[in-house]
């Protein structure tokens, strides 16, 4: 492919990406960029150039290690979740921007601490970016088949790191608040994770099922090939004991890397997220890891050692004419590679400028100038310092042969940002962690790192003849750097990583111990180490001084403007019931005002700039203890208040149910008392019109005069049945009913119901089949059964199609019960009227399967009198040939 083919290409893709930036950033409050899936998606920035072509390299190599770049996040998932829900809810009280702030506030915001920080991650951080450009680089010359250009200006690579820096710089600077999200970068970053893995998936299917006919033909060739077994297990228990290194390695890394604290702590924008990224992103790098040790071993079979196994992803589709496919997978290097490095500039830059530049350079000149300048001022240092990590990294990359492989460049970033990883976790969960003892072990665990890893690097390269790798200095053999104090069995990496945690971890406990912190250290550490002291927001901040309003007021005015101070301190004043016309200001406005700087200026400088306008006096112990004291009991009140609330709360909604079940139960029994009365209502007024026609009418002929007479007594009849059901329903209901059991058959009792109805069977056509009930005895009340069993037939006979009804009776001895069911093809219940069809109040809505005649009790006496016999009466609801009712019956408890 041409160059410039595929720079215009890189333009368009790049274009797309900012286009729907700019689109998301637009919408930053509808559902496609506020979700949980997009912030589950961005933590895939985690997947960089490394992942997507190293991880390829060192399984072509080295086998099953590379897995554990990815088993260390897993693993920590679990944890993590409850670890970041933390982290998180200390970085929105305190907007806190960056890993550098986070670590700086647990120590008493202090200015070194950050400061150390930043240096370190930059420091890691600016090689990982130049190892990305590289990967870039040399897929670029494999895709174009060019020679790499040796001239700055026709170097399209460094047009490739400016286009990043200018996309970085336009998404990550919009706002001072570094703090704020950035919701079309992250909706960015999401889109870009999606397509690498799609791309990552085609050339693994292409790999595998295209190259190959599938994973165990793979499996059967590679196999065959004498080094097989050093791809496929541990050669020996040191290399198994690295594997726990390195899964360690990449554990401290999905917390500390300056990228993914910006996607998963600053960018977070609920809790509630959490939860869907703690499957969701395990799940995407199994989805990563799926096919990787299947186009490692394509390669190796069809590439061999020609190529570099980085790039076998590449090279593999290259290699048999399929271009196209060569691009997708270019495009989801490329993809990697942008997320990464946009992400991590803009992580640095602000670690850059709210710990180095402003606090030590800036901060004189901000304090005198007005907000619009300062805004400007601060935006500028930010752009100026992604511009120059990007093109700090390129110059790396140039000026620096990296002969390494881009797996090992990324061990070495993480061993170094692995030297914050006591200060964090021991910070997050120990209060007597001090400032001191975090730099003290910072440093020494830096140098340890330096020691064993760059040095023998730096002397191997830059000192001819030197002995320094294999003799240790000055012939000390126990220093050598690569098996410090005689550990000699550890490759470099690992070996780096376990002596300076010993050295950092060490370094940090003892000057804990012996170096206690000050009132404002304790005060940070008891907030940020208490789950509670989160609740408690500004009272939980332990100062004492003297300090005015207005001065304050000014300094936030400086650097946030005079509309944002305003709407901001209305709110602090309203939250708090203060008196906005009183002059003296407390420790919580103190506290507030350090907190919104922070997010512009890092929280070093935000505590020196309202530090310059206040005058805080020292805190002793005693007034510390006495101050956590109060606050502690406040909790424990605010706690008691909850769960009042939480009481009163469950207690109001059973109140409300229970007083909708009641008006249910009102407008059930009106309607239930109007179908009474119209049920009542209709013989009597039948009985009084025959009664009538037969006292006025002397000379009615006798033929006629029988006919009313039979009218009269059915009627009758009908009222005495409607009654004598009032009454059952009612006894059966205050349990006042005394049931009369013996043992009797049950197919005699049903022979019975069936004779009883047959007449009105017949009259309709219905056929009854009950040979299926089998001969089984029990005890019940056999009129009260037989009363069952009578109403549920005739409900069917009124509903089954005349001529061509059939109702069906089985009855199975299934131990220690009897089951029987009744069904017919009839016109069935509707679903919505099953779940109340036995209410005793309850009618249908659907007149169909109203009654012709009768009350409609019928069902509800029928489930009183099951249950007085201690079983149950149901309706199938998966039937849907007509109805079909289910009874058991106790056989012993009957």
């Amino acid at each position: 492919m041409p160059n410039y083919a595929l720079i215009i290409v890189i333009v368009c893709y790049l274009l797309l990406l900012f286009g729907m930036g700019i689109w998301a950033d637009r919408r930053s409050n509808s559902k496609w960029v506020h979700n949980p899936w997009v912030y589950s998606l961005s933590l895939a920035v985690y997947c960089s150039a490394w992942t997507y072509y190293g991880s390829v390299g060192i399984a072509a190599t080295d086998g099953i290690g590379f897995l554990t770049t990815y088993l260390g996040p897993v693993i920590a998932l679990p944890l993590w979740i409850l670890v970041m829900k933390r982290i998180v809810l200390v970085s929105k009280q305190h907007q806190v921007s960056s890993i550098a702030d986070f670590i700086s506030l647990r120590y008493g915001n202090n200015r070194s601490i950050g400061a150390i920080v930043t240096v370190i991650c930059v420091i890691a951080v600016v090689p990982y970016i130049a190892l990305q450009l590289k990967a870039v680089s040399e897929t670029f010359d494999i895709l174009t088949t060019g020679d790499k250009s040796n001239s700055l200006l026709t170097d399209s690579t460094f047009y490739i790191a400016i286009l990043l820096a200018v996309f970085a710089a336009l998404f990550g600077t919009q706002t001072t608040d570094a703090s704020q999200q950035r919701s079309g970068l992250m909706f960015s970053v999401a889109i870009e994770s999606v397509l690498k893995l799609i791309f990552f998936l085609i050339i693994g299917i292409y790999a595998t099922f295209y190259l190959f006919d599938g994973t165990i033909d793979i499996y059967n060739q590679i196999s065959a090939l004498e080094e097989f077994d050093k791809l496929a297990t541990f050669e020996n228990m040191e290399s198994s004991i690295n594997w726990y290194f390195m899964i360690a390695l990449s554990f401290f890394a999905i917390f500390l890397l300056p990228r993914q604290f910006q996607a998963s702590v600053v960018e977070n924008t609920s809790t509630n997220h959490l939860k869907k990224a703690s499957w969701v992103f395990p799940l995407y790098l199994l989805l990563f890891n799926v096919f990787v040790i299947f186009i490692a071993w394509a390669g190796k079979l069809v590439l061999g050692n020609q190529v570099n196994p980085d790039y076998y992803t590449l090279f593999l589709p290259l290699h048999h004419g399929h271009k196209l496919i060569g691009l997708m997978v270019f495009l989801g290097g490329l993809s990697s590679v942008i997320s990464m490095v946009v992400v991590s500039a803009l992580a640095l830059s602000t670690m850059v400028s709210n710990n180095l530049i402003i606090p030590y350079g800036f901060l004189k000149v901000l304090n005198k100038n007005n907000s619009e300048s300062n805004f400007q001022t601060i935006k500028n240092i930010r752009r100026v310092a992604i511009f120059s990590l990007i093109i700090g990294a390129y110059i790396f990359y140039v000026n620096f042969n990296i002969e390494l492989s881009l797996f090992s460049i990324g061990l070495i970033a993480f061993v170094i940002i692995a030297q914050l990883a006591p200060a964090f976790f021991i910070g997050l969960f120990w209060n007597r962690g001090s400032a001191t003892a975090a730099k003290m072990g910072i440093l020494a665990g830096s140098t340890v790192t330096f020691y064993t890893l760059a040095l023998p690097f730096i002397t191997d390269v830059f000192v001819s003849n030197s002995k320094f790798t294999s003799d240790g200095p000055f012939g000390w053999e126990l220093l050598k750097p690569y098996a410090l104090f005689g550990l000699d069995f550890m490759p470099p990496v690992p070996h780096a990583f376990f002596w300076s945690m010993v050295i950092n971890l060490m370094f940090y406990l003892v000057f804990s111990v012996i170096r206690k912190g000050n009132y404002r250290e304790r005060n940070y550490a008891e907030m940020v180490v208490n789950a509670s002291s989160l609740k408690m927001g500004e009272n939980a901040y332990v100062w004492k001084g003297e300090a005015n309003k207005t001065d304050i007021e000014q300094v936030l005015i400086r650097f946030l403007g005079a509309k944002k101070t305003h709407r901001a301190l209305t709110l602090f004043y309203r939250k708090y019931n203060i008196n906005p016309n009183e002059e003296k200001a407390d420790a919580r406005l103190v506290n507030f005002s350090e907190k919104i700087l922070t997010g512009s200026i890092g929280a070093a400088s935000a505590k020196l700039m309202i530090g310059s306008v206040v005058k805080e006096q020292p805190v002793t112990l005693p007034e510390v203890l006495k101050i956590l004291e109060e606050n502690k009991e406040t909790i424990s009140a605010n706690k008691q208040l909850q769960q009042q609330s939480y009481d009163l709360q469950r207690l109001t909604d059973s109140l409300q149910q229970a007083n909708e079940a009641l008006i249910e139960k009102d407008k059930q029994k009106d309607e239930f008392l109007d179908t009474v009365a119209h049920e009542l209502k209709t013989p009597t007024a039948s009985i009084r019109a025959a009664s009538e026609i037969l006292a006025d009418d002397d000379d009615m002929p006798e033929e006629l005069r029988q006919k009313f007479l039979n009218n009269i007594v059915a009627d009758a009849d009908r009222l005495s049945v409607l009654i004598t059901n009032i009454l059952d329903l009612e006894k059966l209901s205050s349990g006042r009913e005394i049931m009369h059991k013996r043992t009797n058959n049950l197919q005699s009792t049903v022979k019975k119901a069936v004779d009883g109805i047959y007449q009105l069977a017949s009259k309709k056509g219905v056929k009854i089949d009950a040979s299926q009930v089998e001969d089984v005895t029990l005890v019940y009340d056999e009129d009260r059964i037989l009363q069952v069993f009578t109403n549920l037939l005739s409900n069917s006979i009124k509903f089954v199609p005349e001529h061509n009804g059939h109702i069906n009776i089985n009855g199975k001895d299934l131990g220690n019960r009897v089951k029987l069911t009744f069904e017919d093809n009839g016109k069935g219940i509707p679903q919505e009227d099953m779940k109340y069809i036995f209410e005793k109040f309850y009618q249908s809505n659907n007149q169909n399967i109203k009654k012709p005649l009768g009350s409609g009790m019928g069902l509800a006496i029928s489930r009183q009198i099951i249950e007085s016999h201690n079983g149950i009466i149901e309706i199938d609801k998966n039937y849907l040939k007509g109805a079909r009712f289910i009874i058991e019956l106790q056989k012993e408890n009957a």
